[in-house]
């Protein structure tokens, strides 16, 4: 665990120090899918929500065969991969969370292989159309926003489903320094917030003599910072906003911020009365009894 958190360290510090710097550009976001609601995507988006994985999955499908040329569907195939094996394997819940050991360490068991292929497999189609469309327009904001999201689930893979940590902080520093070029250009990009902002937060998260030494690099982790981030998302976000609500509500948790953890678990439940897991994490911060059981997704 020591060897981990010095390797987070060191590479924590690369991650900050070689962030582009903004190009001073604040132009509006285009009309394309990843920033304006379309209607499939956004079925598909609350399907997952729902914990109806294969459904939004067989949807998400559906709409990147009408679209080939589009990564965001394949960014969103490979999502509904990795959201069933966090239902699975109780990710985005107050007992991983709340748990120092797990939420810096990853899961106590093995991720599912096929669902992980199917990860796999959707990320590498999604980085392909993205990286076409980038050798066209360097700052294409589609490709850019791929490349973050598909990043950004990879570190989340390796961190907390493969605890390959070296590599899970390898995409991290590639999913923010895709974020800041493209919220240099597009701020109002709000589903993009959620990256940066779980860095922040989980950096800012360490042991007190992790944070020393950051400090002494010159590099501050920051877990108001980091909530603040995501709480862009969660309020204006578009396909991402429900999963950047659970991640506030359970921040908040740790952070003993009853009443914003409440207050977003509430709007999920109402939003999503059929999601097991927003009911029983809001009867958690409620002190109520809790009223579902969780079950692992078939």
């Amino acid at each position: 665990m020591r060897s981990m958190q010095a390797l987070l360290l060191i590479l924590a510090i690369s991650v900050f120090l070689s962030s582009p710097p903004a190009s001073g550009q604040s132009t509006s976001v285009l009309n394309s899918p990843s920033f304006s609601p379309v209607p499939e995507l956004k079925e598909g988006f609350d399907l997952l929500y729902e914990q109806k994985f294969p459904e939004a999955r067989t949807t998400f499908e559906d709409w990147a065969a009408k679209n080939p040329e589009q990564p965001f569907g394949q960014v969103a195939i490979g999502a509904s991969y990795l959201f069933e094996e966090f239902y699975r394997q109780q990710v985005l819940t107050s007992d991983y969370f709340l748990n120092d050991k797990r939420f810096l360490g990853g899961i106590t068991g093995t991720p599912d292989p096929g669902r992980m292929k199917g990860f796999d497999d959707a990320i590498v189609k999604a980085r392909q159309l993205a990286e076409q469309r980038l050798k066209r327009n360097k700052r294409d904001p589609e490709g850019l926003f791929a490349l973050t999201l598909s990043a950004g689930m990879e570190s989340d893979a390796d961190s907390m489903l493969l605890k390959k940590h070296y590599d899970a902080l390898k995409h991290l520093k590639e999913a923010n320094n895709n974020a800041a070029i493209l919220l240099a250009d597009h701020p109002d990009a709000y589903d993009v917030y959620v990256a940066p902002g779980v860095a922040y937060y989980v950096i800012g998260s360490l042991s007190g003599s992790a944070r020393f030494i950051l400090w002494f690099g010159g590099i501050h982790g920051d877990k108001d910072l980091g909530m603040r981030e995501v709480e862009k998302t969660a309020d204006n976000g578009n396909y991402l906003k429900p999963f950047a609500r659970i991640l506030l509500a359970l921040s908040a948790r740790r952070e003993k911020k009853d009443a914003l953890a409440i207050k977003n678990l509430k709007e999920l439940v109402e939003e999503f009365p059929d999601n097991t897991v927003y009911q029983t994490e809001y009867a958690k911060a409620l002190g109520r009894p809790i009223p579902a059981t969780m079950r692992p997704a078939q």
